[in-house]
């Protein structure tokens, strides 16, 4: 990826149509191919001030693709009577210093209640999985510590400690762990459906948000699961663990 900033000084009584010209533009930019996102900002100390920047998935995608491309037309027309105001137009590389502030909202696993919370649930659910008669034949024989393994695994998915990859043998070995096994639908089914009964029956918090996140990744993770399980499948046992975020912030009271 890299990220074109264009900045612009555009008079107060051209602001409306200048940003009316973008919103525009902006309709180009959302079926390129090439572009991951843009984003408009106006200087809140100085208002004749804006900063234009997209993300692109290349330069050469940008330059080649998409100014070569059918959106650009379209593009170009909407906001070429700024064309001259623009002072800066420069593609940008995103270096290693990047982070989130204090201000993002908590990670699911300190929303779910960490490592304890985790184990609790996992352990309750292999509990459940053991009696079970669909299920119980796929974890037959499965390691005393199998549950904690699993929290581990789930822990480092939605941002906890990178436990499972220090430990456990990252993504390759989980990935290991499924190959030739032949897990069906109907026995994915009644996975989901024990691990978020699990949930209700230890008490992961319950609000919309987690939940649906939650819910979310188990569909998620369970039919890549069937996937890799598949005979003759081959998955790539290289990709790092995935990291699972929320789908939208957690509600909160106000204080």
């Amino acid at each position: 990826m890299i990220v074109e900033y264009l900045r612009y000084t555009i008079a107060e009584d051209r602001s409306v149509e200048f940003e009316t010209a973008y919103a525009l533009a902006a309709e180009s930019l959302a079926k390129a191919s090439q572009c991951a996102g843009y984003e408009l900002s106006r200087c809140a100390e100085d208002p004749t001030r804006y900063i234009l920047r997209i993300t692109w998935t290349s330069a050469e995608d940008h330059l080649e693709g998409f100014r070569q491309g059918p959106e650009f037309a379209a593009f170009f027309a909407a906001i070429r009577a700024y064309v001259s105001d623009i002072e800066e137009m420069r593609h940008y590389e995103v270096t290693a210093v990047a982070g989130e502030g204090g201000a993002r909202p908590p990670t699911l696993y300190d929303w779910a209640g960490g490592r304890a919370a985790l184990e609790k649930l996992l352990a309750v659910f292999y509990g459940h999985v053991r009696e079970d008669p669909l299920l119980e034949p796929v974890f037959r024989g499965m390691d005393a510590h199998h549950a904690e393994h699993v929290a581990a695994w789930l822990g480092e998915v939605f941002g906890g400690p990178a436990d499972y990859s220090a430990g456990h043998g990252g993504h390759p070995h989980m990935i290991g762990r499924h190959l030739g096994r032949g897990i069906t639908e109907p026995q994915r089914r009644r996975w989901v459906t024990l691990l978020l009964d699990a949930a209700d029956e230890v008490g992961l918090p319950a609000d919309p948000e987690f939940r649906a996140t939650f819910a979310g990744y188990v569909e998620w993770g369970s039919r890549l699961a069937v996937l890799f399980s598949a005979q003759g499948a081959e998955p790539d046992v290289h990709e790092p663990v995935p990291h699972w975020d929320w789908v939208r912030p957690p509600w909160q009271p106000a204080t």
